[in-house]
């Protein structure tokens, strides 16, 4: 099976990557979660309330939605800092990107690990933007903003096609397809990756100082 695949390209400030890549992975994740299932019998089940919250982001001009799920938050957090952390590290040309990939398991032959077959990947590429002065952040604060309403709105409109979703297990296979670890919220299997290696994409990073300097110049 092919895994759906979805990348967005962004430029940013170093201080902007948590709010980027949180605002997309968030919206991403609200989507692809649901309230904790409860069994009464085999093939008789309730879902739970899944309760959501706004998240205003300090550096960029944008709220979103996600989950309220505070361990949901701690872990993805935790992904994304170390990410952000390691792309601000490189000194020159910052570029990299971080992905959230969707699987479920297969369960294998008895001393075999279950193997994990992804079916929905969604990548972020950043490139950092160095900027000299205090109007220049506050336009990049506004840009970005738009861009990732945009990123947001092609997430939400993702979720409307009816693709691919793993198909509703029993009890016994529930851990093949969701996350069942947290208390809060069931969101389907993921893991996070990210890598910083290879030269900033330059077409991104010189459109959006085209914009910055084009606002500035109004």
């Amino acid at each position: 099976m092919n895994a759906r695949s979805q990348i967005f390209e962004l430029s940013v400030e170093g201080r902007q990557v948590e709010e980027a890549v949180a605002s997309i992975f968030h919206t991403v994740l609200f989507h692809r979660s649901l309230g904790k299932f409860k069994y009464k019998e085999e093939g008789s089940y309730s879902v739970g309330t899944l309760g959501y919250t706004d998240v205003d982001c300090d550096f960029i001009d944008l709220t979103y939605v996600c989950c309220s799920s505070h361990e949901l938050d701690r872990n993805l957090k935790r992904e994304i800092t170390s990410f952000s952390d390691a792309l601000r590290s490189h000194d020159g040309q910052r570029s990299g990107q971080i992905s959230l990939e969707f699987f479920q398991r297969k369960r294998s032959r008895w001393l075999f690990q279950p193997e994990c077959i992804p079916w929905e990947v969604w990548t972020v590429r950043l490139d950092l933007l160095a900027l000299h002065s205090e109007h220049e952040r506050q336009v990049c604060r506004e840009q970005v903003g738009d861009l990732l309403t945009d990123k947001i709105m092609c997430v939400a409109e993702a979720m409307n096609r009816h693709e691919f979703l793993p198909k509703m297990p029993t009890q016994a296979e529930l851990d093949l397809v969701f996350d069942t670890s947290y208390t809060d919220v069931q969101p389907y299997l993921f893991k996070i990756g990210f890598s910083t290696s290879g030269p900033a994409n330059a077409s991104v990073s010189s459109t959006m100082k085209k914009l910055i300097k084009e606002t500035l110049s109004l």
